[in-house]
């Protein structure tokens, strides 16, 4: 008999407590099967256990266990590296821009002899004009400055024009030609209004050194002529007899001047000087010497003639030193403050009678 509630071996079905035969399969039990052991009444039913993995065939190599990924919270989060910026490609924009401030730059180191300032953009100005997304605003910025800036460039050179033609009125009195000196003046105005002020600065340069050259040239011939015309009455003064009269030489060498013949003038005063220079070495020692005594006679009849002594010293030394117009000078001021030696005013007052 089989045990009450025992299964087939060949195909599980329940089979009674008495069959020797599987109602199902029809195959023998056998005398030695037997069904599960009985359970206690009290006792928990047991596990069910876990079905055994099947048989690894003994060939096959272990596999690799692979590690499992951590969970999603416990992986670190990787940032992807920002992409190198690269510089955008100047716009036209940017190189127009870059040219008109050089241009200003330009302009603003220039019109200093001028005596004028131009407006220039500060640096803040110049960095957001070059990041601005939108650049027009910023260019018509640009471009009132530099219209501005050549406004006040044109006013100066107008006043600089106006100035310089006074100075050539004045060279022209001299016979000095000045043509061509004009001629660039206005070059110069119509180049700065129409906006080439490079150009017109270059001719401005050109024009005032041109007529800076002639008026030193001018001015060096009259300081010379009014040097020798002067010596030559400082010595009629001194009672020394001049080489030429000092008002018909002063008449004559003006109208060389004023002829515009300065070479000649200048020979003319260099041979009138040395002829002066030559009277004055053989007769001013003796109006020295004179002049001397009569101090030493003043100053036994208690006459304070101590500073007398000193400029006529002194006198004496810018002569023999080489400056003949500065000793006479200084002589004939101690003249007429002092008075001159008895002896010099019989002299003069005995020529003047003749």
């Amino acid at each position: 008999m089989v045990p009450e509630g025992a299964t087939c071996p060949n195909c599980g079905a329940a089979v009674p407590t008495d069959a020797f035969l599987c109602p199902a399969c029809h195959e023998p039990l056998g005398m030695d099967f037997a069904g599960p052991p009985p359970m206690e009444e009290d006792s928990p039913p047991p596990e069910e256990a876990e079905p055994a993995p099947p048989p690894r065939p003994a060939s096959a190599p272990p596999k690799a266990v692979r590690p499992e990924p951590p969970p999603e919270e416990a992986r670190p989060e990787r940032v992807p590296p920002a992409p190198a910026r690269r510089a955008a490609p100047p716009g036209p924009f940017s190189q127009d821009f870059a040219r008109r401030l050089a241009r200003l730059n330009q302009w603003a180191e220039s019109v200093e002899t001028l005596g004028v300032s131009i407006p220039r953009l500060p640096p803040w100005a110049e960095e957001a004009a070059r990041e601005a997304p939108n650049p027009e605003p910023w260019a018509e910025v640009v471009r009132g400055v530099e219209r501005i800036a050549q406004r006040r460039i044109v006013t100066a050179f107008e006043e600089w024009a106006k100035n310089t033609k006074g100075r050539l009125t004045r060279l022209e009195a001299y016979a000095v030609d000045s043509r061509l000196e004009r001629d660039q003046i206005e070059d110069a105005l119509h180049t700065a209004r129409t906006g080439d002020i490079a150009q017109a600065l270059a001719t401005y340069r050109q024009v005032d050194r041109v007529v800076t050259i002639k008026e030193r040239h001018l001015d060096q011939a009259r300081e010379e002529l009014e040097r020798v015309v002067s010596l030559l009455k400082d010595m009629h003064a001194l009672g020394i007899d001049p080489p030429q009269d000092p008002a018909e030489t002063a008449e004559t060498l003006e109208a060389e001047l004023r002829a515009g013949k300065l070479a000649a003038l200048k020979q003319q005063i260099r041979a009138l000087r040395l002829q002066a220079v030559g009277r004055l070495k053989t007769n001013l020692p003796r109006y020295i010497t004179e002049y001397g005594d009569y101090l030493v006679e003043e100053r036994t009849h208690g006459i304070a003639t101590e500073l007398e002594a000193i400029d006529l010293a002194r006198g004496a030394r810018d002569f023999f030193r080489g400056r003949p117009e500065e000793g006479l000078r200084r002589l004939r001021a101690l003249q007429e403050m002092h008075g001159a030696p008895p002896t010099r005013s019989s002299r003069a007052l005995g020529r003047a009678a003749h």
